[in-house]
């Protein structure tokens, strides 16, 4: 093919991609720019055995770093979605795929639960219960308390960590004083896991969550109800970003 072929094709292919590929925000990049190019993948719009758009297009489109985007192209690669192949004519290309392992598991359970209304509940849920903690102003057993499930998730195992995770985010909701929105929050958090078991763990995405655990947990025992919501609030829309990307 000539150059001018791969030059329209790589055109005609940006063009395609221009619905779905935006700037990410700052806060969740790689999760938001993890997502968005599972979509493209999960929507045909670049076929198996097309090349995606250039490493520089890419993080052009997207406003991120090559670093992060050679990240999300890795998670990709990993999962067996996209491989990369070198020389003149290389680059990174979608995979052809049979039937997945587990998917009707999947999609059993993807369709069991409305998976929208599941992440706005969890996250007024996550944001009100990390608010009211840092306005009661936690103190003494509590603040211990907090602290500890803080710790025991930093050097968690991987086989570990999901569950560990669970239990400080019901610590805080317990911690914010209300019975009721504990509860609600245990009933939301099970349907939330169940959805997590169905994507692989990622330790770009574990160490950015536990950055935003450590600051959520800070602002908290600071009485800074404002930033605790704030971070909260965009912890949540990180996890968001990789659920809707790889199951919906």
């Amino acid at each position: 093919m000539s150059e001018g072929g791969r030059g329209a094709r790589s055109e005609a292919a940006g063009d395609r991609l221009t619905p779905i590929l935006r700037p990410v925000r700052a806060g969740n990049g790689f999760e938001e720019a993890l997502e968005q190019v599972l979509q493209v993948l999960r929507l045909g719009l670049v076929p198996a055995g097309e090349r995606l758009p250039s490493e520089r297009e890419l993080a052009d489109r997207l406003r991120i770093s090559r670093v992060t985007l050679r990240e999300v192209l890795k998670v990709l690669q990993d999962q067996g979605l996209v491989e990369s192949r070198r020389g003149r004519y290389g680059g990174t290309f979608v995979c052809r795929r049979g039937e997945e392992q587990g998917e009707a598991e999947l999609r059993r359970r993807i369709g069991s639960l409305d998976v929208e209304d599941a992440l706005r509940f969890r996250e007024v849920l996550e944001v009100g219960a990390a608010g009211l903690c840092a306005d009661r102003g936690l103190a003494g057993a509590d603040a211990v308390r907090l602290r500890a499930a803080l710790a025991a998730t930093q050097d968690a195992p991987l086989a570990d960590y999901r569950r560990l995770d669970t239990l400080l985010h019901l610590t805080i909701a317990e911690l914010a004083g209300s019975p009721r929105l504990a509860a609600q929050y245990a009933a939301v958090r099970a349907e939330v896991n169940e959805l997590l078991d169905c994507i692989p763990l990622l330790v770009r995405n574990l160490e950015h969550s536990q950055r935003q655990h450590a600051a959520v947990v800070e602002a908290v025992l600071e009485g800074d109800a404002e930033g605790a919501r704030g971070v909260m609030g965009e912890h949540c829309a990180g996890t968001a970003a990789l659920l809707r990307g790889f199951l919906v």
